[in-house]
């Protein structure tokens, strides 16, 4: 060997920077080029042809009717709480009902007070402290009232007030 070729030879080649500026001018546009065709709905999946989808269902057809209901509103109650101090609940609730059954709910309204006194009086104060007590008393008031004036009429308890104190 010369001593041209040995020097050649260890001497470690020079690796320049344009390979790794055009390796990330590349995967910029790549990934620019992919959210484009993605968002523009070209392909089948991403977010563009979501998009589009929920604009064919929504955008086609008129919104659908709201339910015919009315709103019963019964008086407020004030009930003691089972407690070793004098505590009491403050208690306002709307009916819910379907509007053919208004005055069927209306007429019996005395019978619906009776069942929501005759309950909060029985709730004690831990059951008060849960944090899904409003949740679970509404279920339970829904139930009461739905027997006492059929199934189907009333459609949910609405609670307008409910203060501990």
């Amino acid at each position: 060997m010369t001593d041209a070729t040995a020097d050649e030879a260890e001497a470690p080649k020079k690796s320049g920077k344009k390979g790794l500026l055009l390796g990330l001018i590349l995967a910029i546009a790549g990934g620019v080029g992919g959210y484009f065709i993605t968002a523009s709905g070209l392909l089948p999946f991403g977010g563009g042809a979501i998009m589009k989808e929920a604009e064919k269902k929504s955008g086609d057809k008129p919104a659908k009717a709201l339910p015919e209901v009315a709103f019963v509103d019964l008086p407020p109650v004030i009930v003691s709480v089972k407690t070793g101090d004098s505590r009491h609940l403050k208690f306002h609730a709307q009916l819910e009902v379907n509007a053919d059954y208004v005055a069927d709910v209306e007429k019996m309204q005395p019978r619906i007070m009776d069942v929501l006194n005759s309950y909060l009086r029985a709730v004690e104060l831990t059951d008060l402290e849960d944090s899904l007590a409003l949740m679970r008393i509404r279920g339970h008031l829904l139930r009461r009232i739905g027997i006492v004036v059929g199934e189907g009429r009333v459609r949910d308890v609405l609670v307008m007030e409910f203060v501990l104190n």
